[in-house]
């Protein structure tokens, strides 16, 4: 029987003396099917090889990276009063006792315009998650940096040290942000939540519990330990924010690489 080569396959492939009998088509066609998956399998091992090694080479990571700077500098702001607010009224039973904190929880909740406040922070809040989201696909720095990513150059120069913060905040921090990020689309979109939970759950056996879960997770109000910690952990975001629109203007100003590790 004659070869066929599997990188052309086509009708050319199969030449005459191949179709001349039904058997030699069959087993033809049986060779193709188990060598094929196998090319598509290297392919596939292939592209996870060139990730793991250099991800800046790929056009997706590319995009993400726009995404995530542009959609970051443009919240910042927005992220700096809800981080600053947030950390303050983790405390507000507290503080209560002392003077009233109703406009700064109005402030935080609502960014004291009602209704279309609530509105505006589901907007913050997907724009957080976005950020979140696509800060941990692109922060893989490649197999033979990614330990240094998990670190702070506390005696570099301000750009690298900038970069660093920023680097390696973000990923210890990212399960409390994206926490953040959906308890505050959740606030702002209730109903967004309930129709799948109630598709999902329909007897509210565990949705309304996890739902519930979700809101007190939002300020850590569990004990005085888990407070303090929430009201900590609630300034990273102003931190990254601050960071990350030093990056961008690095990168758009004076057109250098956001990266300083790279250069």
């Amino acid at each position: 029987m004659s070869h066929v080569d599997v990188s052309r396959v086509g009708p050319s492939a199969l030449k005459a003396n191949d179709l001349a009998s039904p058997v030699r088509m069959i087993l033809t066609m049986e060779r193709l099917t188990r060598e094929l998956p196998l090319q598509e399998h290297s392919k596939t091992r292939a592209t996870w090889q060139q990730w793991l090694q250099h991800p800046e080479r790929f056009r997706v990571r590319q995009a993400l990276f726009q995404i995530h700077l542009l959609v970051g500098a443009v919240v910042s702001l927005y992220v700096v009063m809800m981080s600053v607010t947030g950390s303050i009224i983790v405390f507000r039973d507290q503080l209560s006792r002392w003077f009233s904190i109703a406009w700064l929880v109005n402030l935080h909740e609502k960014l004291l315009l009602g209704e279309n406040g609530r509105l505006v922070n589901g907007i913050g809040a997907i724009c957080v998650t976005t950020v979140c989201l696509t800060g941990a696909i692109i922060w893989w720095p490649g197999a033979k940096n990614w330990r240094r990513s998990l670190k702070v150059s506390w005696g570099s120069r301000f750009a690298r040290f900038t970069w660093d913060a920023h680097s390696a905040l973000g990923f210890w921090c990212f399960l409390f942000i994206l926490m953040w990020g959906i308890s505050g689309l959740y606030f702002s979109f209730p109903q967004a939540f309930y129709v799948p939970a109630s598709l999902v759950d329909p007897s509210d056996q565990y949705a309304d519990r996890i739902l519930f879960v979700l809101s007190e997770l939002h300020f850590g109000r569990f004990a005085w330990y888990t407070e303090a910690l929430w009201a900590v952990l609630g300034l990273v975001p102003a931190f990254l924010a601050f960071t990350g629109v030093f990056v961008c203007c690095r990168r758009m100003i004076y057109h250098e690489s956001s990266n300083p590790n790279s250069q």
